[in-house]
């Protein structure tokens, strides 16, 4: 990912954040995490040592309350944000841009983060039905030997290969052209022709 801050941006944009009054360094983070609506969140090991910078220069001071360090501006501060205000507006578009595109960012992630998730429970609900099936076909033929098994099974598999293929035609037929009545009757009748056939089969 492309930086967040150009060079000195981050520098001049802490000085912005502080001319409304002293904060604390955690204040300031996250005051900049808000800036940036949760997308980017800077870490201390950034903020710190560029605040130091700043007091090295006089642009900033610190006061101690306690275990915290509170920084302002200080009037060098002021002078340097006062003459920087065309920069600073440019380092607010590039905040606004970059927020837009670290948005985007997230959008995307989550919906492939998504999809992987779908495909993950369309697997698993697969999984289970496939493992219903089979338990429901060992349970219905607890008494036949491995061989009817076998033969029974491929049967099952025979009929609903036919089921499934029949759907696909109709469906890509439909698509063409709509299935008529009389078509409708044909289907109807060499159905119910092969299912008194394969039914004879059986009880023969």
């Amino acid at each position: 990912m492309p930086p967040v801050f150009a060079h000195g941006a981050l520098r001049l944009y802490l000085l912005s954040l502080l001319e409304s009054g002293p904060k604390h360094g955690y204040e300031i983070i996250k005051a900049l995490s808000d800036r940036f609506g949760g997308t980017y969140s800077p870490s201390a090991g950034t903020i710190y040592p560029r605040l130091g910078k700043l007091e090295e220069e006089g642009l900033v001071a610190t006061r101690s309350e306690g275990r915290r360090t509170t920084y302002s501006i200080t009037t060098a501060g002021r002078a340097e944000l006062d003459s920087r205000r065309n920069e600073l507006a440019d380092v607010e578009d590039t905040i606004s841009a970059s927020v837009r595109r670290l948005a985007d960012d997230l959008r995307a992630d989550i919906r492939a983060n998504m999809k992987g998730l779908r495909a993950d429970l369309a697997a698993t609900a697969e999984a289970a039905r496939a493992s219903a099936s089979t338990a429901a076909f060992r349970a219905r033929t607890a008494g036949y030997s491995p061989e009817g098994q076998r033969i029974l099974k491929e049967a099952e598999m025979l009929v609903q290969a036919f089921r499934d293929d029949v759907r696909v035609e109709l469906r890509v037929h439909a698509t063409k052209s709509a299935v008529t009545p009389v078509t409708l009757e044909t289907i109807r009748t060499v159905l119910e022709q092969a299912r008194i056939s394969i039914r004879n089969s059986l009880g023969a």
